[in-house]
């Protein structure tokens, strides 16, 4: 599956989709994306992993440094993994207690917590 990162706004929040290998090749890309998008204004921002098949350590980086950032500027940031082989991976290295993990776009663009 080719990399893609597509951006959608939802209600309040803005929703990148990403599909493919996060990796040393592609998260380049991704964090460009991502920190465009921080950068128009966008303070909360949900990240759909759901069509992501592996993500190595340079992609959590990228997430960790978007979280960083929009938690600085008062925001948040979710992450979307529907179904995705992720979960394990994300359990593993606790990124579930750093980051709020939804099953779906819509429970994660309402406005209620995790």
């Amino acid at each position: 599956m080719e990399f893609s990162v597509t951006v959608a706004s939802h209600g309040r929040w803005e929703v990148l989709t990403v599909t493919g290998e996060i990796d040393m090749a592609t998260a380049p890309r991704f964090r460009q994306r991502l920190l465009a998008v921080i950068s128009a204004g966008a303070h909360n921002v949900v990240i759909d992993l759901s069509g992501v098949d592996f993500i190595d350590s340079t992609g959590l980086g990228v997430l960790m440094g978007a979280a960083k950032r929009v938690r600085s500027a008062g925001g948040d940031i979710r992450l979307v993994m529907a179904g995705s082989r992720l979960g394990d991976l994300v359990e593993l290295t606790r990124l579930d207690r750093v980051l709020d993990v939804f099953g779906s776009v819509s429970a994660a663009t309402s406005d209620s917590e995790a």
